[in-house]
């Protein structure tokens, strides 16, 4: 009797692993790489062609294990991670509270019985929404809960899933790719670099209604296609089984309806981002008579009665960091919590749920800030900088954005999570955006792009391949359907950074 092999199919390490080898690589690259140091002015930023050789500190093995830990509570030479971290487990115990509420799924719900006979109305609108959730919390897994909703929808009207799916994905991920205050890409990256996430929000804006367009145009102009011949389905041959695997009859026929609590948690869902958003753009370096917040707040703390009620340590919108951007998401938590008459055992059941979706992203940007660790304890990122700063000495601040955007869609496919890729990465990429004359922000807006056009197509991606399970489409299929606008996206987005970068 033969014996059967089980063959052992390659399986992509987590991004734990990952991270964690890069830190043992870049431990033992510690004794290999001479050490340097550049020169920093008063507030800590490199100063250019100042670089010296010092004498080695080579990485051991307590370095190594030691690396996460220091990078999420920092030392002298790295800023822990502890804040960012503390942050996205408070806004992952927000969404959970929202997500209690259920208001987020009857808001769409209600959207689409609204617009029903109208559906291919929902495309532009439905993108945007979802574009608008991925550029300013980093909308993605939640997604998956949206295609059980879409799908027979979009199939009953004659579209197909593919349709369904991309309104969501797409919706979502181009949002990533453009994000504007993500906490998790653009809060990470801008911490990590020392600069508020408000810097660079309009031109990430403008880049978001160019991707956005883009996508919107590919996705509308496919549902006209198979609208008017069913055959040019890319999934046209699975059709029947898709009626009968979906229940298309009865799904598209749900009459819930959306209550006036849901409206208001909604309506609180929406003004936290606003809040947040006026907090972190720096209004005065915009313009230096963007004042009113700064007055406004000098009003209330100094007011007597008034400014011992609020807090005489409140600081101005428009000043805010992850401190206060934490707190506003902790605050709005509680709000949601009276507003919607929750219980206080269902609140804090949702809210500790909701950070636990959430801690392990917490802790990749602290095991991805122990690779900057390693490298400042180190002393080998001066010398990694040095060799940047002489082989972009002939490079046009146009060539260097552009190749920063091709090393993040490539760094991507081994570091799926943005946040991790962010904290791993910036803290060199940065200081060589500076030497080649290339605006901090710019650079996160490039390492944005790239993270999030890989993570359109990316099969180590749980939101990609999730959807694809849910969907019942195959990534190969996938991938060809979405070819030509993984194309459109890159050269649109190497003309936006390179032209940005000259102005």
């Amino acid at each position: 009797m033969e014996k059967t092999v089980k063959k052992h199919k390659f399986k992509m390490p987590s991004a734990f692993t990952i991270l964690f080898i890069i830190i043992v690589i870049v431990a033992i690259l510690s004794w290999i790489i001479p050490a340097g140091k550049y020169s920093t002015d008063s507030g800590g930023n490199i100063i250019a062609h100042t670089y010296r050789t010092v004498k080695s500190n080579p990485q051991g093995l307590w370095d190594v294990f030691m690396a996460p830990v220091i990078g999420m509570v920092g030392d002298d030479k790295t800023d822990g991670a502890i804040s960012v971290s503390l942050f996205i487990l408070v806004i992952g115990g927000f969404l959970g509270v929202v997500n209690k509420t259920r208001a987020l799924d009857e808001g769409i719900s209600s959207i689409v019985r609204k617009y029903k006979g109208k559906e291919k109305q929902l495309i532009p609108i439905l993108m945007m929404l979802f574009a608008l959730g991925g550029s300013t919390y980093g909308m993605a897994e939640e997604t998956i809960a949206f295609y059980p909703l879409l799908i027979p929808v979009m199939i009953g009207v004659g579209f197909d899933s593919i349709v369904a799916v991309a309104i969501a994905l797409i919706g979502s991920q181009v949002g990533c790719l453009a994000s504007t205050v993500n906490p998790f890409a653009t809060g990470v990256a801008s911490q990590t670099l020392n600069i508020s996430p408000g810097n660079g929000l309009l031109s990430r804006m403008l880049l978001w209604l160019i991707v956005v367009g883009i996508s919107i145009a590919y996705v509308y102009h496919y549902a006209s296609k198979i609208e008017k011949d069913p055959t040019k389905s890319f999934v046209y041959h699975q059709r029947k089984e898709d009626l009968q695997r979906f229940a298309i009859p009865e799904r598209t026929e749900d009459e819930a309806t959306i209550t006036g609590r849901q409206k208001a948690v909604l309506w609180l869902f929406g003004l936290t981002f606003v809040i947040m958003i006026l907090g972190l753009v720096p209004w005065s370096s915009l313009n230096q008579h963007f004042t009113f917040f700064d007055h406004l707040n000098t009003w209330i703390t100094t007011t007597p009665v008034l400014g011992t009620i609020f807090g005489k340590d409140a600081v101005a919108l428009g000043t805010w960091y992850f401190n206060e951007i934490t707190m506003l998401f902790f605050l709005m938590s509680v709000i949601i919590m009276f507003v919607y008459h929750m219980k206080e055992s269902d609140y804090i059941e949702a809210f500790m749920s909701g950070m636990g979706d959430f801690l392990s992203v917490a802790i990749i940007v602290a095991v991805a800030r122990g690779i900057q660790v390693i490298m400042n304890n180190g002393l080998i990122s001066g010398t990694i900088l040095h060799w940047g700063e002489l082989g972009l000495a002939h490079l046009s601040q146009s060539i260097f954005i552009c190749l920063t955007f091709v090393f993040y869609i490539l760094m991507s496919f081994l570091i799926p999570s943005t946040s991790g890729l962010a904290a791993a990465t910036m803290g060199i990429i940065g200081p060589m955006g500076h030497f080649a004359h290339v605006s901090s922000d710019l650079v996160i807006t490039a390492y944005q792009a790239g993270s999030g056009w890989v993570n359109l197509i990316t099969p180590t991606s749980g939101v990609v391949m999730g959807a694809m399970a849910v969907a019942h489409i195959n990534i190969s299929t996938w991938w060809k359907w979405i070819a030509k606008l993984m194309l459109y996206l890159f050269i649109a987005i190497c003309l936006f950074l390179g032209i940005s970068a000259i102005l």
